[in-house]
């Protein structure tokens, strides 16, 4: 069974996808990118701004699905410039409880809107 999670508190979905599925007592929240849901615009400032963004839109949907993100086990962030890994790395550890998810971080070659970074998330939600 699965079930489609949604809030207006992130930006909402642009495509033919849901914010986040709740399957098999997993939560797979899709990538955010620095978007204001109450605006749909980028956010202004750099990687640790558009980090914040990206974190405070990925908390409201794990809200809404009644998790937070102690509940997070696999985290995947797409940079748009590695050399940003610091600056980005420490904004996640502000919203990151111990002992941290699991974690993969890629350069891509280019991220929706240009933005500089894209973080999805899957936490175990129980059954």
């Amino acid at each position: 069974m699965r079930e489609a999670i949604s809030t207006s508190e992130a930006p909402g979905a642009i495509g033919p996808y849901s914010q986040a599925i709740r399957a098999g007592g997993f939560l797979f929240v899709s990538g955010q990118i620095p978007l204001d849901p109450a605006t749909g615009a980028l956010v202004a400032g750099g990687i640790a701004e558009q980090t914040h963004r990206v974190l405070k839109n990925l908390d409201a949907i794990l809200r809404a699905a009644g998790t937070s993100f102690n509940t997070v086990v696999k985290t995947t962030v797409y940079l748009a410039d590695m050399s940003e890994f610091a600056a980005m790395n420490a904004i996640y550890a502000e919203y990151m409880p111990s002992p941290a998810p699991a974690r993969a971080t890629v350069q891509a070659a280019r991220l929706p809107r240009d933005v500089r970074v894209e973080i999805d998330v899957v936490a175990h939600v129980g059954l």
